[in-house]
């Protein structure tokens, strides 16, 4: 039995010497040179090429590379015998919080502003934004949306939380599915940690950016297709909202001549805010790995039909 790494822009290399680094003993070949597709039981995938895993007839699971899993719950070409897993690992959960954290701070003082002046030699105080005026909103209260509220309770912060279904945060207000507009009403600053359904698609629209607490801003860390970028363009010229931090984008690399390059309103960062590490992520895929094997039940096993 072998195990298959598959990605179509991603170097899958350094995934393949963690494992190997952890178990020495696996089997394992990068797509697309497989030289027995009927030994493939597992695969680890990434942005896959649609309708690939076509090709396996013996494959019994697949896990996403990291916390996202709409690449594979698009694929229709994958048969529901087939288990869907995903990657929850501490590291990518804390560096989600981080990028998030440094981009709250990163709107309330204007520090992006400054390193703006700097390069024109130029002195314009401004002060920070009072951060006890400010909620921050995260929607989406999974294993990365919890960690990020909680931290930024810790640094004093107002936070609250949207969800499909009731969480309980310690020093978080928590609304559920038919209180989004609620939610909107109260939050300045609007943090998008979602999965990405075919409900949740689109969700930062121009309807919802007129919801929102002024003045507001919007940080995209989930995933790209969730912003109509059309609309969040709108939404700055015509002062709907204040700014944006965008880490996500559907088109990556965001192409040169992509209008969001010359808006000096929004802080464009390239896929950074959580990358998965594949030294720790190689102990958690042997782990699903290895239970399958056994036939013991996976860990965070993705519920086709929630699309997360």
């Amino acid at each position: 039995m072998s195990i298959l790494l598959v990605a179509q822009r991603r170097d899958m290399t350094p995934v393949k010497e963690a494992l190997l680094k952890a178990d020495p003993n696996l089997d394992i070949e990068i797509w697309p040179n497989v030289s027995d597709p009927k030994r493939i039981t597992f695969a680890i995938a990434w942005n896959h090429p649609k309708d690939v895993f076509k090709q396996y007839p013996n494959l019994r699971m697949i896990s996403s590379l990291g916390a996202g899993v709409d690449h594979l719950i698009n694929d229709d070409s994958i048969p529901e015998s087939v288990t869907i897993t995903r990657v929850v690992a501490p590291t990518l959960t804390s560096d989600m919080s981080d990028y998030v954290m440094t981009a709250v701070l990163n709107y309330l003082r204007s520090t992006h502003i400054f390193y703006r002046q700097q390069e024109r030699n130029e002195w314009n105080m401004i002060l920070a934004k009072d951060k006890k005026a400010h909620t921050i909103g995260i929607m989406g209260l999974g294993e990365l949306g919890r960690r990020t509220a909680t931290d930024l309770v810790k640094i004093g912060l107002n936070v609250t939380g949207w969800a499909r279904t009731k969480k309980e945060i310690d020093g978080v207000k928590t609304f559920t599915g038919d209180q989004l507009d609620q939610f909107l009403a109260a939050t300045n600053i609007v943090v998008c940690l979602l999965p990405l359904t075919s409900k949740t698609e689109d969700i930062l629209n121009l309807e919802l950016f007129k919801k929102l607490k002024k003045p507001a801003h919007v940080i995209s860390v989930g995933r790209g297709k969730h912003l109509v970028e059309e609309d969040l363009i709108y939404a700055l010229d015509a002062d709907i909202i204040d700014s944006a931090t965008l880490d996500v984008f559907r088109e990556e690399p965001l192409p040169e001549s992509h209008p969001f390059w010359n808006r000096k309103k929004i802080v464009i960062t390239p896929h950074i805010a959580s990358v998965s590490d594949p030294d720790e992520v190689a102990e958690l895929l042997i782990d699903n790995y290895k239970r399958m094997l056994s036939g013991i039940q996976q860990r965070h096993i993705v519920d086709k039909n929630r699309e997360y």
